[in-house]
């Protein structure tokens, strides 16, 4: 063996007994400073949503169909233009580098290997240009999208935009349900803060904020608009797409305004504590919309059953956060990649005992009562 190989002992491992996303969680707690750990995998408040999200996917119930016509079948979907071998991508979470020294890297090329898209987060604690470059040609790579945070100059959101378009993303995620941090009780009793090395390596430096603070006057004055969304969609041409949608009013307005998707989210149960879970926002956004723009959820999808559930609740799509993380802190790329391969394996699995061939058969007469 060549001296230059790497110790076997070093190499990234699966951990034995590894069957789900969820048997991820402990191994990656204990690999996690408990500080980072209460960061990434905590919630807002008594953190009531973050347990709804995980509990409302459990409530709902399979009516599973028998003895159709399975041969030929194919998990895919089409999405923005583009063809997905399953509806799975990652969802944007900020400073991966928390969980393992790869970051989004690992986590960009793990997604990619299993055709998933990818949406970096603006908070990434790697270089968007970085990550693009290790994936944008891989011709069987899911989608690659930007997530980004209004900044307040609009001169610093246009850069990162342009920054975006010029990397080889392809869409833009507007993360609108945070206008404001969250009162995250967990993060603040741990004493969280960024280690050194690790930062927000895509953004300007914002000036600390006043100690005493008036909020309304000092904090959220120069909250984002529909106004600022408007101007957003005119300043890019890449597809825009609104995440942290939760009411019908909201996906209405954004229709309107002719954005490209939503994506159903609660911020993973991180800003509003006690907001509905996205299981039970979903169909009524679904309704709202009646099929007039693709609709993507996230929050507490755990099993390809949930995936399944989701399409039947009219989603075109999920996102898949914290067991991502889970993998990534536990085994890096590789544990990213299995993550992503068990949950497909489940959604193929459960497609097949619902009796549907494609995701075209995925619908609400699959849910007991029917949604």
């Amino acid at each position: 063996m060549s001296s230059n190989a790497p110790d076997a002992a070093a190499r990234p491992r699966i951990p034995a007994g590894i069957a789900s996303a969820a048997d991820y969680e402990p191994h990656a707690r204990e690999r996690m400073d408990p500080a980072a750990w209460a960061y990434l995998c905590g919630g807002a408040g008594d953190e009531i949503t973050l347990r709804a999200n995980r509990e409302a996917w459990d409530a709902l119930r399979l009516l599973p169909r028998v003895l159709r016509p399975l041969a030929g079948g194919c998990a895919g979907i089409d999405l923005l233009g583009r063809r997905l071998a399953s509806p799975l991508l990652v969802a944007p979470m900020a400073f991966q580098r928390l969980a393992h020294a790869d970051g989004e890297a690992a986590t960009a090329l793990a997604a990619a290997a299993q055709g998933v898209g990818m949406v970096l987060s603006a908070q990434a604690s790697q270089r968007l240009e970085d990550v693009a470059a290790l994936v944008r040609d891989e011709a069987d790579r899911g989608p690659l999208w930007f997530q980004l945070y209004l900044q307040r100059e609009r001169g610093h959101t246009l850069e990162l935009v342009q920054r975006a378009e010029a990397a080889g993303f392809e869409a833009l995620v507007l993360t609108v349900d945070a206008p404001t941090s969250g009162a995250r009780d967990r993060e603040r009793r741990a004493g969280f803060c960024l280690p050194p090395g690790i930062s927000a390596v895509n953004l300007r430096p914002q000036p600390s904020p006043p100690q005493a603070q008036d909020f309304f006057a000092q904090v959220v004055a120069q909250a984002p608009t529909w106004d600022d969304v408007a101007w957003l969609r005119s300043a890019t041409r890449l597809p825009l797409l609104l995440k942290g949608v939760l009411h019908p009013a909201d996906a209405r307005q954004a229709l309107a305004l002719g954005v490209a998707g939503l994506i159903v989210s609660n911020h993973g149960g991180r800003t509003l504590d006690t907001a509905v879970s996205t299981a039970r926002a979903l169909p009524r956004i679904a309704d709202a919309l009646g099929g007039a723009l693709p609709l993507l959820v996230d929050g507490g999808i755990r099993r390809g059953t949930d995936v399944l559930k989701a399409l039947a609740l009219g989603a075109h799509a999920v996102l898949l956060g914290r067991p991502v993380l889970h993998g990534l802190a536990t085994a890096g790329a590789l544990g990213v990649a299995h993550v992503l391969r068990l949950v497909r394996d489940e959604f193929e699995i459960a497609m097949a005992l619902c009796g549907c061939a494609g995701v075209a058969g995925i619908g609400p007469e699959l849910l007991d009562p029917p949604a």
